[in-house]
């Protein structure tokens, strides 16, 4: 369709609904852009874990979505990504390496040519990566192809739900964390949130926000106007307050300083134990108006590693900085 999405990663992929035959849709396509041929994209987008290393080296084109999305197959075929570390640092510096690892479990058991596929698109140099229309004829993935129907391991499984999609109490505590930033940090977010109130009420309704971003030479239709805001309106009433605006929009590696992190732990952590209980977590859930029983439950286990109820700031930090229990992080 002629877009770079930019920031490819499985929780960025979602079922339009529960049944058995939903349609999968690619989803936040705030980092993308038309692809201009020819034109050598320099910032540095995306998300640690799924950047290509050319991303890194700030000469870039079309083919990054490549990479990430045979990052994201190494991932649905073994349950963990191929480039990690403990940190940031050292995930780009497995990326720039390049060596991929198809000798660990399940690794021996998957078949050549899954394998052969993972390999063309996580090849480094760009100009020899596997284009997204070859993949589509790739035999594994055509229609008709040599892929397996073997079942996926079930260990594989367990592993892939470490890679759950970025959950409520992180956007709570991103908001958390947008509140508490100082005016240099957000300057320039404010002057565009004045620019779409244009009553001066505090809040961007969907008109203003509609007229605002066509103002702003924003191209964007109806129902992607409407999904934006029923994105950064966090408390569901129906319009933008100033916290949510500059929550969706503010470059999200200003929130993850670990100032800042350590800031919104305490925000939930009201009895400074040192953890966030199920009870703090509900006060705080019910207090911005998101979440119930299942959400909260769900939350806890999903970031609580260590299974003993509770979140401590190791965890916090984990699924802040990657919603994963590979301390990785985000470029943004």
């Amino acid at each position: 369709m002629g877009v770079m999405h930019r920031d490819l990663k499985p929780e960025n992929f979602l079922l339009s609904s529960k049944d058995d035959k939903a349609l999968l849709k690619a989803t936040d396509f705030g980092l993308s852009v038309f692809i201009d041929e020819g034109k050598v994209y320099r910032d540095i987008v995306g998300s640690a874990y799924y950047v290509a290393p050319e991303v890194l080296r700030r000469r870039y084109g079309k083919e990054i979505d490549v990479w990430s999305a045979g990052v994201i197959l190494y991932i649905l075929l073994s349950g963990v990504p191929p480039f990690w570390a403990e940190t940031e640092k050292g995930i780009f510096d497995a990326i720039l390496e390049g060596h991929i690892d198809f000798e660990s479990a399940p690794w021996p058991s998957i078949s050549n040519s899954a394998k052969d596929l993972v390999r063309k698109m996580l090849t480094q140099d760009p100009k020899k990566r596997i284009t997204s229309a070859q993949v589509l004829e790739h035999p594994w993935i055509r229609e008709g192809g040599n892929a397996s129907d073997k079942p996926i391991d079930s260990a594989v499984l367990s592993r892939m739900k470490q890679f759950r999609a970025m959950n409520k109490l992180k956007k709570l505590a991103l908001k958390v964390i947008a509140e508490n930033l100082s005016e240099e940090e957000i300057q320039g977010l404010k002057a565009m949130f004045t620019n779409i109130d244009t009553d001066n009420s505090g809040t961007i309704t969907y008109e203003e926000l509609r007229a605002g971003l066509q103002r702003l030479g924003s191209k964007l239709t109806e129902a992607e106007v409407r999904q934006l805001m029923d994105a950064a309106d966090v408390d569901g009433n129906g319009s933008i307050d100033y916290i949510e605006f500059i929550t969706a929009t503010m470059h999200r590696h200003r929130l993850e300083r670990d100032e800042h992190l350590y800031k919104a732990f305490q925000y939930f952590d009201k009895d400074n134990s040192g953890f966030i209980t199920r009870d703090e977590l509900e006060s705080a859930m019910k207090e911005y108006g998101m979440g119930d029983e299942a959400t909260i439950k769900e939350i806890i286990s999903e970031v609580d590693t260590d299974n003993d109820g509770r979140i401590n700031y190791e965890e916090f930090v984990a699924m802040m900085r990657s919603g994963t229990t590979h301390q990785g992080g985000k470029l943004f």
